[in-house]
């Protein structure tokens, strides 16, 4: 039920804290509103719920038809963020940064992102546009239905609860509302109309997780309109996704738990990670916890039912970020001992960060249109962390959610001669270095780097800023030294709650 992209948010607010403040300190103060191209932005603030991190921007609207088809389709609105740049003179094509999921707000999640981009704002603007049906873009809401508490509860109430939230989700929304105009396909048809509307000869697009699902479609569809391309956490157009998410897992829990298993000390301290969570997972399966913790955000005491379920979600999500995980031996190690706060503390905190990020039913227009026809239950995913949960839960959504349309080359291979970077965490547990390797084949002016040690979304670690600022700068991948990628080591696991040894 959860996004590609959202395991990443963890880490992304711990570097949020540096702040962006000093580097807009000499920047002259802006006028009320800038026009760029035939739209006029006003001073905005962007902000992500459960960060300190802002980035002052502009921001507009463009109105565009819901339903491409029809002559006579209601206008919606689409949210725009014009995130100046500090050169001089900035160059003419701007940065379009390409959120995740899919539902993912691009406005909400920049300031994550912002680090990373620092190097290129030196040179470019950075462009956001809101996706159809997400963030402040005619979002589609289910707060009676589709909410937290709802989706909380399917973890364990299964696929026919599913498909009766779903129902009465489409409900919610109305009969003003085609759902089955939400897609990829409407987004970049969206995307094509901001660029005109601006005048801007061609974009560079950053795409992140299902954010490069969208940019290789942008590419396909609109070659001429783009400059360079860099993808980051690769989604191969060829991928149903959802059919390979819980053998992917796996594969990097248990890369990630070898870390502990070839540390002495780790070892130890804290035995088997593996064997210790498949126990849990099990004694869990038949005995709930009642576990009485403080909320990691307010620090007010609950109590909450920690179940087998939650326990694979705080697995799966931080493994997101090997950084993370390095703390899940210490922890799986407390609650085999009869400790759950902690592990209850760290549920709670991710649902709460996490939750609020990512929109369901654009989700579902997304996966329903695209996905859900190629996706497959596999046997041999039974008894995996994941097991064939997402994959029947989205099934039985899709068989109730309206589907759109899309192209029928639509998962074919994309083939261009454009400039394309292309990056990958080793230990993804998502969009492993192979989904790369496959789209690189029909991209001849493309280069791949594997950063060592990293999971999901690496282009804010080591000197990933400053290579993807170098790539945009002259167009040219093969031409970067990624030599200094050598340097990124493996994040070692805890051995104690002060964190590493030194």
């Amino acid at each position: 039920m959860r996004s590609m992209q959202s395991g990443r948010s963890l880490l992304g607010a711990l570097v949020a804290l540096a702040g962006a403040a000093a580097a807009w300190a000499d920047a002259s103060p802006a006028p009320v509103t800038v026009a760029y191209g035939r739209l006029a932005f006003a001073p905005c603030t962007l902000a992500q719920a459960g960060q300190a991190q802002t980035v002052p921007a502009r921001c507009a609207t463009l109105q565009v038809p819901e339903d491409r088809s029809s002559a006579n389709s209601r206008k919606i609105e689409l949210a725009l963020a014009w995130v100046p740049s500090t050169a001089k003179t900035p160059a003419r094509d701007p940065v379009v940064m390409l959120a995740g999921g899919p539902g993912q707000s691009a406005l909400e999640a920049f300031p994550s992102v912002y680090p990373a981009l620092r190097e290129v704002l030196r040179q470019r603007h950075v462009l956001l546009v809101d996706q159809r049906g997400v963030g402040r873009s005619n979002p589609l809401q289910c707060p009676g239905t589709l909410n937290d508490e709802a989706l909380r509860l399917l973890e364990t109430a299964g696929v026919d609860e599913a498909r009766r939230l779903t129902t009465d989700c489409l409900q919610e929304l109305g009969l003003d509302v085609d759902v089955r105009a939400y897609t990829t396909s409407a987004y970049i048809a969206d995307l094509e109309d901001v660029r005109r509307a601006l005048g801007i000869a061609q974009f560079n697009l950053v795409g992140v997780s299902y954010g490069t699902r969208v940019g290789l479609e942008y590419l396909r569809r609109h070659p001429a309109s783009v400059r360079t391309v860099v993808l980051d956490s690769v989604v191969p157009p060829s991928l149903s996704l959802g059919n390979e998410h819980a053998r992917n897992l796996e594969a990097a829990v248990d890369a990630q738990f070898a870390r502990c298993t070839a540390d002495a000390e780790c070892t130890k301290r804290f035995g088997s990670p593996r064997e210790r969570l498949d126990d849990l997972l099990q004694r869990l399966r038949q005995d709930p916890q009642r576990v009485t913790y403080r909320d990691p955000l307010t620090n007010e005491q609950r109590e909450d039912e920690f179940t087998d379920a939650a326990l694979a979600a705080v697995v799966r999500f931080h493994s997101y970020a090997p950084q993370l995980f390095g703390m899940l031996p210490m922890l799986l190690a407390e609650a085999a001992s009869g400790q759950f706060g902690n592990l209850m503390a760290q549920s709670r905190m991710l649902e709460q960060l996490i939750g609020e990020q990512i929109s369901v039913p654009l989700q579902l227009s997304v996966m329903c249109t695209e996905d859900a026809p190629g996706m497959r239950v596999d046997p041999a995913d039974v008894g995996t962390l994941l097991g064939t949960e997402f994959v029947d839960y989205t099934l039985a959504q899709c068989a109730v959610w309206p589907r759109g349309t899309m192209p029928k080359d639509f998962h074919d291979a994309v083939q261009s001669d454009l400039p394309v970077l292309l990056l990958s965490g080793e230990l993804d547990p998502v969009t492993p270095p192979r989904y790369a390797d496959e789209v690189q084949r029909t991209l001849p002016n493309s280069r791949h780097f594997v950063f060592r040690g990293q999971g999901h979304s690496v282009l804010g670690v080591g000197c990933g800023p400053r290579l993807v600022a170098e790539f945009i700068a002259a167009a040219d991948a093969k031409a970067l030294d990624g030599s200094c990628l050598d340097q990124l080591q493996y994040s070692p696991p805890f051995a104690g709650s002060y964190g590493w040894d030194p």
